[in-house]
């Protein structure tokens, strides 16, 4: 634990992961959750604004329906965003590809701003599709930037920041949205758009700091300048094991050019890693984590909290998983990602089963909602500390550099996807099937345990070279998708 330490400060590196993960990935954690409290005060936005322009009240479902595309608007320019990861990195490299996007996030937050000066709901709409833009860009790239930076031995608590600076935007959102401090009606503009003052700082400092290394090494063939960068961020070194793995994969990447989503799809070397990844990303979703995450206050009113404490133990929730990240990245390189993963996923899925009994039974007594209410803090605890915490440094880990920006375009696109089409679906589960839909989420939780407990190899303290040969060697029926296309190249 002393060397890990004393490795990240020796240089600049943990200063720049700090900056990337305030402008990164803090961004998407805060807009997911502070859109929640000024709701009412949205709304009655909408309604002023149409009858200063019509001079007549909009019927409610109009309200409705403006309402819910500034909320699902969200998920469909985090689409595009997540689309043009890889013209955007390719064209301007790592570095300018993060203060590009800081750019947007700081023009979605002076749109939003405007909105509610001039009485445009329409102003509105289209500043929650730039923020999802930059949130689906900045995932992205604020991964790939983490993943090209850190060193082999301190990977996976390198890359596990994206996740812990996610938990730090929702505890952010929610309780910058208290009544208390900007979650009112005069000022839920200027909640919307906090996240923008550290887009501000990463446009000014992120200059001074050096381009990944691997990404200089790798696509831009200057070693010099990427031993300078390894020595500005990690401290003074040689660091010729790290250029030598390096060096490996330019001549794995030299025989095995940059490809694109579809020619990743169709490679069938890499098909188990695409699998892995992609039932991580589905079951991340499908688990019910951005349920909670979006409708916290539903469900525990649902469950029958007062709703004068709900807000306190939405609070309590965010600390949980903030936590509980920072002790995954403590563990993750002593434990490794394997055990976290299929563990984690197995106590969620208990959790959903023994929620869907207390919600059964929460008239019995006073104390069965606060029963629900722990469990959901239990969940939280385990995704924070296994599968929210590990899917970014297994997400590294699993492709070679000639595929990794492919790949986070593909998974970017399954995870936005996965969003919208949750925070639509989700509302009429509830009403339909009630206290069983989460039954749903058990079975996807315990799916996600059965697959990473048989299938997924253990990456710590593996190159990514010797991580693809073990997924090479993963055979379903005594077959591999590698030994697949070599009998289809001889034939």
């Amino acid at each position: 634990m002393e060397t890990l330490l004393q490795q990240l400060t020796h240089g600049n590196g943990l200063l720049l992961i700090l900056i990337l993960g305030f402008g990164g990935s803090f961004q998407h954690g805060y807009q997911i959750t502070g859109l929640s409290s000024p709701s009412p005060y949205i709304q009655r936005f909408i309604n002023s604004s149409w009858y200063d322009r019509y001079k007549e009240p909009p019927p409610p479902q109009t309200v409705t329906m403006i309402w819910s595309l500034i909320v699902s608007m969200y998920a469909v320019g985090g689409l595009f965003g997540a689309g043009s990861v890889k013209f955007i990195s390719g064209l301007m490299g790592r570095k300018k590809a993060v203060i590009c996007n800081s750019f947007i996030t700081v023009a979605a937050a002076a749109i939003m701003l405007t909105s509610k000066s001039v009485g445009s709901f329409e102003m509105s709409i289209v500043a929650r599709i730039i923020y999802g833009y930059s949130a689906g860009l900045g995932l992205n790239t604020h991964l790939m930037y983490l993943g090209e930076i850190s060193l082999r031995k301190i990977r996976g608590i390198v890359t596990l920041t994206s996740a812990i600076f996610t938990a730090l935007g929702k505890l952010s959102g929610q309780l910058l949205g208290l009544s208390e401090l900007l979650g009112r009606e005069d000022t839920w503009d200027i909640l919307l758009c906090v996240p923008a003052v550290f887009s501000v700082v990463q446009i000014v400092v992120l200059p001074f700091f050096p381009e990944a290394p691997r990404y200089l090494f790798i696509e831009k063939r200057d070693d010099k300048a990427c031993k300078k960068a390894l020595q500005s961020l990690w401290g003074q070194g040689d660091y010729t094991q790290e250029m030598d793995e390096m060096l490996t994969e330019q001549a794995a990447i030299e025989a095995a050019p940059q490809v694109s989503p579809l020619q990743l799809l169709r490679d069938r070397t890499v098909r188990w890693q695409l699998i892995t990844m992609s039932t991580i990303y589905c079951c991340n979703h499908l688990c019910g984590m951005s349920t909670v995450s979006t409708f916290s206050f539903d469900i525990f009113l649902e469950v029958g909290i007062p709703k004068k404490k709900i807000r306190y133990i939405t609070l309590g929730l965010g600390v949980a998983e903030i936590l509980t990240s920072v002790a995954c990245g403590l563990l993750i390189e002593h434990t490794g990602r394997r055990p976290l993963l299929w563990g984690g996923y197995g106590v969620m899925a208990a959790c959903w089963v023994f929620v869907t009994v207390t919600l059964n039974l929460k008239d019995f007594s006073y104390w069965v909602p606060y029963i629900t209410a722990s469990l959901m803090v239990i969940f939280i605890i385990f995704f924070g500390g296994g599968p929210g915490g590990v899917t970014s440094t297994i997400n590294s880990d699993v492709f070679i550099q000639s595929n990794r920006v492919a790949a986070l375009v593909l998974m970017g696109l399954l995870r936005w996807f996965m969003f919208a089409v949750l925070g639509l679906v989700f509302p009429f589960l509830i009403n339909a099937l009630s206290s069983y839909c989460f039954l749903l989420y058990a079975c996807a939780c315990m799916l996600g345990s059965l697959y990473m407990y048989f299938f997924l190899p253990e990456t710590k303290g593996k190159t990514l070279l010797e991580i693809s040969e073990e997924f090479k060697a993963i055979t379903l029926c005594g077959k591999s998708f590698a030994e697949e296309k070599r009998t289809e190249t001889k034939l």
